[in-house]
């Protein structure tokens, strides 16, 4: 396994790999490897003849008061779930390599002003603009990422869409722990007490996937998912919303495909989750 540092070598190793006609697999991280990100690569390995992982915790996409600075990180363990899971380079790039003095950005406005983007208003502007970067220096043939980050996933697939990015973008099912907490690098902050709280996020998807049915109001699903979330003392809602699957937008009645979504703070730790439902 390739470990490299700046985007010369890996455009280097590329071109080789490019003249042997081999299909790229990319996965992008923030690192703190786990389960989830393994599913990503493992679904990658699967599908192309070379895989590459970038490990870049990404300042732009993160706002005052987030956890930029305490944001988990261990390199040497990341390196060991690649090899493990066979992928052939990791790109470890530094904030200066990646952004110098550069001010350009990429910014998908209407599907980031709900969800997730109303509450870190620059956050999907980051994600953008590093996923259209690393995009332009790996030229991947496919690119994977994790349906945790529902919103994240929609708007990379319209950016790739409107740019015309030559590059097949693939959601990969959430991973969860055996007790249904999707599996996330923010579970470290969780206290002991506060891991076994968190598993509330799971209760309260188990109860709407079972309430949900064709033509029912969005607001049924939040009232009954907002009672089991509020039933844990330790549990503080951000925001529980029922959107158009496409177009991230509020729904009134669940007519068409939608996506649940929610953002809970266990103690100070800000976890997301969400569950799908097609009604046709």
């Amino acid at each position: 396994m390739e470990h490299v540092l700046t985007i010369e070598d890996v455009r280097n190793t590329i071109s080789n790999w490019k003249k042997e006609g081999y299909s790229i697999g990319y996965v992008p991280t923030m690192g703190f490897l786990h389960d989830g990100h393994a599913s990503l690569i493992d679904q990658a390995r699967k599908n192309n003849d070379k895989v590459i992982v970038s490990i870049f915790v990404n300042p732009i996409q993160f706002g005052e008061n987030e956890d930029l600075s305490t944001y988990p990180r261990d390199i040497n363990n990341d390196k060991k779930l690649c090899e493990s899971h066979g992928v052939d380079l990791i790109f470890t790039p530094s904030s200066e390599e990646m952004y110098q003095d550069k001010k350009a950005f990429v910014d998908i406005i209407d599907l980031s002003n709900t969800l997730c983007g109303l509450r870190r208003p620059i956050h999907f502007k980051g994600v953008c603009t590093v996923v259209a970067k690393f995009f332009n220096i790996i030229q991947p043939t496919n690119a994977y990422f994790g349906k945790k980050d529902a919103q994240q996933l929609a708007i990379i697939r319209k950016m790739v869409f409107d740019l015309n990015f030559p590059v097949n973008i693939i959601g990969v099912p959430i991973v969860r722990e055996h007790d249904g907490l999707a599996k996330s690098s923010r579970n470290t902050y969780l206290s002991s007490d506060e891991r076994k709280a968190a598993t509330i996020l799971y209760k309260s998807i188990q109860k709407g996937k079972s309430s949900i049915e064709p033509g029912c109001s969005a607001d049924s699903i939040i009232n009954t998912m907002t009672e089991i979330i509020q039933s844990e003392p330790l549990a503080k809602i951000d925001y529980i919303s029922v959107v158009d699957a496409n177009t991230m937008q509020p729904v009134q009645k669940v007519i068409s495909p939608v996506l649940v979504a929610m953002a809970v703070y266990i103690g100070t730790t800000r976890l997301i989750d969400n569950f799908s439902y097609d009604p046709n």
